[in-house]
């Protein structure tokens, strides 16, 4: 019987992505037949051995996966569990007797487009930054950025000791009191946009996302949400992987003086 990787089957499984997974395991969350896991890599036979999350077993068999798309508002936070009993996206979605969570996370003051799933796979792809799926934002900075303050932020800005990995930015709209920028990320840091923007001294004043990979917020109002199509979710699950091959050209090219 074919063995694989616990964070595949945990993954599959609809509990968390694998990187979720490898939090859990290092804080002693996960055992396998009664003996918690302590060493990575870890390989399971689905059908024999007994897999358990915080004493409670899981079902090794994939969970039927669901999918939604929220335009979330401001002032809903992107948790599981709030201490402030502030709304949360996941009371934004109809409850189908199964566990979602936000792909990614939108602070509170942000609004705009973040997935719900119980697909750990795919919370995986278009979470980390190895895959390279864009985000796309809209911004409304104090202030007028400058050209400078632009190339700044395509290079890359130091935040607490490490450059970010830049972003493709278009002015949208600029004055003396006001810039909009549409600003695209392959990385996600916490609040990254706002931090960037606040290092060059711009305070952002408004900031929405506004698309997921291929996915956009058009048609879906502030506050609404639909369920994705089977195409839109093959989709997602490509994304990025079209950048990445011509990132790796690119630096072939490069290295071969072409």
């Amino acid at each position: 019987m074919a063995k694989v990787r616990i964070h595949k089957l945990l993954a599959r499984a609809g509990v968390a992505s694998r990187r979720a997974v490898e939090e859990m395991i290092l804080d002693g969350r996960v055992s396998v037949n009664g003996r918690t896991v302590s060493e990575l890599p870890c390989f399971v036979e689905p059908e024999r051995d007994r897999v358990a999350v915080d004493g409670r077993p899981v079902n090794a068999r994939p969970e039927k996966h669901a999918y939604f798309l929220l335009n979330k508002p401001r002032g809903v936070v992107c948790t599981q569990r709030d201490p402030d009993g502030r709304p949360r996206a996941v009371d934004l979605v109809p409850k189908i007797g199964k566990r979602v969570y936000c792909v990614g996370r939108l602070d509170a003051e942000t609004t705009g487009l973040i997935i719900l799933t119980n697909d750990g796979e795919l919370t995986e792809h278009v979470t980390h930054p190895s895959h390279g799926v864009v985000k796309t934002y809209v911004a409304q900075a104090d202030g007028r950025v400058t050209g400078g303050a632009i190339e700044r932020l395509k290079k890359g800005v130091h935040l607490a000791g490490a450059r970010t990995a830049g972003a493709g930015v278009t002015v949208l709209k600029r004055s003396d009191k006001a810039t909009m920028l549409q600003l695209k990320l392959w990385e996600g840091r916490n609040r990254e946009i706002r931090r960037m923007l606040a290092r060059l001294g711009h305070k952002v004043r408004r900031l929405k996302r506004t698309a997921i990979g291929p996915i956009t917020d058009r048609g879906l109002k502030i506050g609404s949400f639909r369920v994705l199509t089977p195409g839109e979710v093959a989709k997602l699950k490509q994304a990025g992987r079209e950048t990445q091959q011509k990132g790796g050209r690119a630096r072939r090219e490069r290295r071969h003086g072409r």
